[in-house]
């Protein structure tokens, strides 16, 4: 049987969506295959997320992901908006869920602990959720 893909979306790709995309990868592979893409890009993954993932995780996303467009990726079977404060990304069809997540690009370090702890759980969360289909 193939793994669902996962695609985890936000405006820019390059804070939250990539957090998942890494996060899904390290944690829950073994059930689904992470992506994560935007409607416009940024020229490199936000640096603070980059330089934290590492810190909590030993991921560096910089060797693995850059920031793309929705249209780079495999057809998803399951979508993912990361919340929409900044801007709601428009896919193409209704989303599968919505996380509601603040984007902590320019606050401290505790913003984006905080942010990429609700990732983590949420991702946890997916995992034994799509483990039943």
């Amino acid at each position: 049987m193939t793994k669902l893909k996962v695609a985890f979306i936000c405006v820019h790709n390059s804070c939250r969506s990539q957090i998942a995309e890494a996060l899904g990868k390290a944690l829950a592979s073994d059930v689904f295959e992470s992506y994560s893409a935007g409607t416009e890009t940024k020229p490199r993954i936000n640096q603070d997320a980059v330089r934290l993932m590492n810190e909590l995780y030993g991921i560096d996303m910089e060797q693995t992901q850059y920031s793309k467009l929705i249209s780079a990726i495999p057809e998803p079977d399951f979508t993912i908006s990361m919340g929409c404060n900044v801007g709601c990304p428009f896919i193409g069809r209704p989303f599968d869920d919505n996380w509601g997540l603040e984007d902590p690009t320019g606050k401290d370090d505790a913003a984006f602990k905080d942010v990429i702890m609700q990732i983590h759980q949420n991702i946890i969360a997916l995992k034994n959720r799509l483990q039943t289909i």
